[in-house]
This record gives structure tokens, sequence and C-alpha cells, in this order.
């Protein structure tokens, strides 16, 4: 099957970026959120890569607005979802969210349609049978600024067809990423097993005041040439889903319950990180990014 028209449902920062790659690459794109006022917040939050696409990447103008062209928005899922091809799901890190959804998707999406989620840590089989489609559902992640860290972790379950599996690596590959092919299921990919160590240190030693976050950075970049640290990934991953993340751990492992109530902290606070202008840093000129920073 051909994949035209695609839904990506979730409208958050990295939904929001999910949907406009693969309309600036091509496909009709319909974006669905659970309410107007998150749809028309989507629809900005897309209007304000423009700036972003032309520095990263020398995207004209021409070509934005074509991308633009090809995305439409509605908070009426089964409206979303009538004429789609592919459904990449990018809501909420939270099981009992997901499980309702996709109880609901499998209803009302054509029976061809294939299903990917973006799901940072949670893997295919815990769904699969949500989906009505087992072998049409599958694992599709990326990562925070697509059209510059283009990256596409493909995991499937022991039900995902395999040819359905090499139609979602072709796509990955249609959008201008590079797809990751995992040859078994694994909480957390390839990306996200590497990092989240490094976020939970960052955060234990954060909590423990052996040093401030900017500190931490600070100590990560200059030592390994990296051109962030774990604080200022979090702020791009978004607190929320740090938090989601956090709290799910939590219930395998108590001794991160303190790091999810930091979290918690910051969200009550507004520190939504990049997406809300303020995290452990502010935005859209962190200041990890100045000369400054690593002089110390």
């Amino acid at each position: 099957m051909a994949i035209k028209k695609v839904t990506v449902a979730g409208s958050g920062v990295l939904g929001s970026q999910i949907a406009f790659q693969s309309a600036f690459k091509g496909f009709d794109v319909t974006v669905y959120d659970i309410s107007q006022e998150a749809v028309d917040k989507a629809e900005e939050r897309i209007k304000g890569l423009r700036h972003a696409y032309r520095h990263d990447i020398a995207a004209t103008d021409e070509e934005f607005n074509a991308g633009i062209s090809r995305l439409k928005f509605t908070d009426d899922l089964a409206a979303a979802v009538k004429d789609a091809d592919l459904v990449i799901e990018a809501i909420p890190e939270n099981p009992d969210i997901k499980h309702e959804f996709y109880q609901k998707l499998s209803k009302l999406a054509p029976s061809n349609a294939i299903f990917t989620s973006n799901s940072s840590t949670l893997v295919p089989s815990m769904f699969a049978a949500d989906t009505g489609r087992p072998k049409q559902f599958l694992n599709m992640h990326f990562s925070n600024q697509v059209w510059l860290n283009n990256t596409a972790e493909i995991m499937g379950s022991p039900e995902t067809d395999p040819a359905i599996y090499q139609e979602i690596v072709q796509y990955a590959r249609d959008i201008g990423m590079v797809p990751i092919q995992l040859k078994k299921e694994q909480p957390g990919y390839i990306l996200n097993s590497l990092l989240m160590p490094l976020n939970a240190a960052a955060g234990a030693l954060w909590l423990k005041g052996i040093a401030d976050p900017k500190m931490i950075d600070r100590t990560w970049m200059a030592a390994t040439g990296a051109p962030w640290g774990p604080f200022g990934i979090l702020d791009a991953v978004g607190i929320r889903t740090a938090y989601n993340i956090t709290l799910a751990a939590s219930k395998k492992d108590p001794a991160v319950m303190p790091l999810a109530d930091a979290f918690k902290k910051m969200l009550d606070e507004g520190k939504l990180g990049v997406e809300s202008g303020e995290g452990f840093y502010k935005y859209p000129d962190p200041e990890y990014k100045t000369k400054e920073f690593l002089e110390g």
C-alpha cells in the first residue's frame, strides 16, 4: 500500500514537528487533537517553525508555504482518520490514555490503515490488541527537532507484519529520516536506553545538591563536546514528557520518585521547557548556547 494520507494524533511539540515534516516532504497530513484550543495552538506552533527550517536547513519560504498548504487541522477524530493510510500517534506517555485512544481509533480508521506510536518508552505489544490490527501496528519514535535530529527508531511487536515494517522504514526515508531498525522490542529503543541513564544520573546529582543543572550541563558539554547537556535535553524533550516517563518508572523503582516530584513542581510553575519559553533555561536563547557558558 502506498502511503499518501497521514494523520498525526497529538499536536504537542513533537507531534506538530512530525506533522509538518511529513507535509514538508509532500504528504497530505491531518493534525488531530482533543480540543479546538489544542488544535489552534498546534497551528501556531507549526507556523512558528519557519525560522528554524529557513535557518537550519535553508528551506525557502515557498517550500515552507507548500508544506503548510498540505496540512489540515481538526478536533474530530472520526474526520481526522476517515481516509488515513497511516496514523501516527503522539499523545501523552500514559498507558491508560493510549489504551483508550487505540480502542477508539480501531473503530474509526479504515481497515487497511497502518498505526504507529511515537511512544518514548512503551513497546507496541502493550497496545497491539487495542488496535484491532496487530499486524499493522508498530512504533516509530522521533527525536525533537526532527528536521535536524532526523532519526526514526522503528520497532515492531512479534505480531507486526514484516512487509508493514518495511513500509514504515520507507516512509521514514521519504520524510527525510534515517530509519533505525530494531530487531526486538526494547523499552526506550536505542536512543532513550542510552539517554535515560544519563538524565537520571544528572537528576540525582541535582537533587542531592552536588551541583546545579547548569554546572552539570557545563561539565558534560565541556568534557564530551556535546552541543547541550542533560538538562538542556530535558527542556527540548519537554518537562511534561519527562515527568510522565519518570512517574511511570517510579512504580518499579521508588527511588526516582523525588525526580518526578521535582518535574511536577516545574510543571506547576509553568516551566514546560522550550515549549513554554522556560524550563531549566530560558528560550529562545538559552544560556548554554553562549560562548561564555563553557567558560564558567
